[in-house]
This record gives structure tokens, sequence and C-alpha cells, in this order.
């Protein structure tokens, strides 16, 4: 994907979403911070709050760069604004568990899966904040395993119901998807094929969810 003079626009609107799901991201993982009793979960929480807060700077870095004259215009998707109100909810109700879920492993698996195809088109036009960029994957790889272990481990414990959990995650699943399509025309500008990013997103599921999802879409 290499990025010409015409799709500076639509992929600097692109990391505008990227930055706006930092930002919830942020807010969501200092609430989690309040839930966790482990010391070492609760100090990752919080280092992971001051993380999202720099990737966020990160993307207007990358906007600035690619079309400064939309840093500020993000797509407005009904989608996503349902997704931080679920979230939201389960946080309030105080379900560790679920926002977890919702946050570090399906968000966090769709930001994986847009921020490796937007990262092979920045990287082959010598992009600024690379080895910055480079950092931040690493980084939300790292969220993403820690939500993945703490829900193993709770399953382990019998403190949250795996079948609970994919019946949960499929609403959040569909808001996943229903936001990659309602950005169809940026990705047709790209020359990109949303379903096919609605793909990649398995990919960072984990096994007993991602088989649970084909399942329904079979």
């Amino acid at each position: 994907m290499l990025v010409r003079p015409d799709e500076k626009t639509p992929i600097a609107r692109l990391l505008t979403f990227l930055e706006y799901g930092e930002r919830m991201a942020q807010d969501c993982a200092g609430r989690q911070a309040s839930l966790v009793t482990d010391a070492r979960a609760s100090w990752f929480l919080r280092s992971q709050a001051r993380q999202e807060t720099m990737h966020a700077y990160v993307f207007q870095g990358a906007i600035a760069w690619l079309a400064p004259r939309h840093l500020r215009d993000a797509p407005f998707l009904p989608p996503l604004e349902e997704y931080r109100r679920k979230l939201d909810d389960a946080l309030d109700r105080r379900d560790l568990h679920e926002s977890l879920l919702a946050e570090q492993i399906i968000l966090e698996g769709l930001g994986e899966a847009i921020l490796n195809r937007i990262e092979a088109g920045l990287a082959k036009r010598e992009a600024p904040f690379r080895r910055v960029r480079r950092v931040l994957l690493y980084q939300e790889e790292a969220h993403h395993a820690f939500g993945e272990r703490m829900i193993d481990r709770a399953i382990d414990r019998g403190q949250a119901d795996r079948v609970e959990l994919r019946r949960k995650a499929q609403d959040y699943l569909a808001l996943t998807q229903a936001m990659v399509l309602a950005l169809a025309e940026l990705f047709d500008t790209i020359e990109e094929d949303p379903a096919a990013w609605v793909s990649d997103v398995k990919k960072y599921l984990p096994a007993w969810l991602a088989g649970e999802s084909q399942g329904r879409e079979a």
C-alpha cells in the first residue's frame, strides 16, 4: 500500500479514527487499574494508560505529516460511539472481564489490524517517527497479550465464564465490523478492500473467540 499524494488525506482520516480509539483505550485502562486487586496488574494498566496517550500524540504527528489541514477531521462513526457507550457501561458495572475483552482483546485487535496495513505504506514512503511507530506496535501487542492472560487466568480460576464472554463478544465484534464498513469510502480511495480488513481482525482474536465468530458467520 504505497502512499500516493491522493491517498494522504484518507489515510490521515483513518489515523484520526485510530487516535480516537487510543484515547478511548487510555480512559479505559485508567479505570481498569482501579478495578484490579493485583498490584502488578494495576501497574501495567496505569502504564498502558500513559502509553495510549503517547500513541495518540504519535498519530497526531503522522496526521500532521500526511495532511495537516485534516488534523482534527475525524470521521463520525456511530458504531464507534456505541462501542464506547457499551465499554463505559461495563466499567460502570465494574465488569473487569468484559472490559478486558472489549478493549485489550477486540479493540486492540482492530487497531493492530489497521496499524499493520498502514505501517507498510508509511514505511515504504519513509514516513517520520519510524522508530516510535515500531515501539507503538510492540506496546499494542503487549496490551493485547495482557488482556488474554488476564481473561485466561480468570477462566481457569472460575472467575469468568468462556461461554458468557463469547456471548458478550458478539455485539462488540459486530460493532468493529460496522466501524470498518462505515469507512468503506476511505478504503476505496486507497484501493483497499474493507472486507479484507474486517477479516484481519480475526487474526488477533484468541482461538476460542475467533472460532465462535467464524461459526456464527458460516
